[in-house]
């Protein structure tokens, strides 16, 4: 999705970016555990962590309920807000007048107001809810759980909510949709903040994709297709295997034996996009792995990539990252410029928006 510069804060040489995770009464123990899987693993060339997660509630430490039959001991209060680099606000079934009257009650109006400027803010699921209430989203784009959407565009109609996206990067302020989604949008701030081969090796270590698009559609036909049905799965797998040659969309019906028509209306219903937005979208990502891991110029990444040439490369990063190729290995350029941190990332890279490859 479109993305405005970032501004949030990078930590200093000395200390990790600190992620500060705000729990509310209700919360999702699952959604509640994604910003601490995937911002506690990172760590930079000399074992250091990137990044420091702490979880804190609205209130002195203590129990927190989970809409589960346990509740959780948070030790630290609504003060740890303030020392935080990123804030993220997981889901929660007990937002009151939140989620009912768009309200944000007194004790957690007063912990957002110790959130100091130019934090980075991220939700998932209904804790789009808080910010939103809290006056974060107003003029700007967002999204959440596909069910709630329409609530919140109530609630909330100067907030510009996309139902359909996995996440919604507007640089400082990012939302998600819902539970898995949450890994996706910190993976991307992941990859944001320190590149690919940093979100790629969270990602395996962690056993899930490595990216999915924040455009791509929260509910796609087919996910899991029907096993008495020809699927497009192989056809991905073989032109993944040949991103450097020219692609037809002729010749990947034709490896499942479709016609291009049906082959393209279930690609759409098992990928929610197009096979050239799709096909677009592999090649970006296969150029920023070898920008950030090689020593190829740019033209041999152009090919390799299956880009063709260099400007045609350049243009997709340019709409894709809102950045030049140069640029970018610039900043994620495996080695101690890779670990530079969120700031120098904001410098550089405007922020991911959807591939809106052209249609093979």
């Amino acid at each position: 999705m479109t993305s405005a510069a970032p501004s949030s804060r990078s930590a200093s040489p000395s200390r990790p970016h600190r992620v500060v995770v705000l729990a509310l009464d209700g919360l999702l123990p699952f959604e509640l555990g994604i910003p601490h899987r995937i911002f506690g693993r990172p760590k930079d060339a000399r074992g250091r962590h990137l990044y420091e997660v702490v979880t804190c509630s609205v209130r002195p430490p203590g129990p927190v309920r989970t809409d589960a039959d346990f509740s959780l001991h948070v030790a630290h209060g609504p003060e740890a807000l303030a020392t935080a680099d990123t804030v993220i606000v997981p889901a929660s079934y007990e937002l009151g007048p939140v989620y009912e009257e768009g309200v944000l009650t007194e004790e957690l109006a007063a912990a957002l107001a110790l959130v100091r400027p130019g934090t980075r803010l991220a939700s998932i699921c209904t804790g789009v809810y808080v910010l939103a209430a809290a006056g974060r989203l107003d003029g700007r784009p967002a999204t959440t759980h596909w069910a709630d959407a329409e609530r919140l565009q109530r609630l909330f109609p100067r907030v510009r909510v996309d139902p359909d996206v996995l996440f919604v990067d507007d640089g400082d302020v990012l939302t998600s949709a819902g539970v898995a989604a949450g890994i996706d949008l910190c993976l991307h701030m992941v990859r944001r903040d320190h590149g690919t081969a940093v979100a790629n090796d969270i990602a395996r270590r962690t056993v899930v994709p490595p990216h999915r698009d924040g455009g791509q559609a929260q509910y796609i036909a087919r996910p899991v297709p029907d096993p008495q049905q020809a699927t497009t799965t192989g056809a991905r797998a073989w032109a993944l295997g040949r991103l450097h040659e020219p692609i037809q969309l002729r010749d990947m019906a034709g490896r499942e034996s479709m016609s291009v028509r049906t082959f393209t209306r279930r690609f759409r219903e098992e990928t929610g996009v197009s096979p050239g937005q799709w096909l677009a979208q592999q090649r970006v990502e296969r150029a920023r792995q070898l920008l950030e891991s090689t020593d190829l110029s740019v033209d041999q990444v152009a090919r390799e990539a299956g880009f063709g040439t260099a400007q045609s490369m350049r243009q997709h990063l340019q709409a894709a990252l809102g950045v030049t190729p140069t640029a970018y290995r610039r900043t994620f350029r495996v080695g101690a410029e890779a670990t530079a941190g969120p700031r120098a990332v904001a410098e550089a890279v405007v922020g991911p928006k959807a591939v809106a490859g052209p249609e093979a």
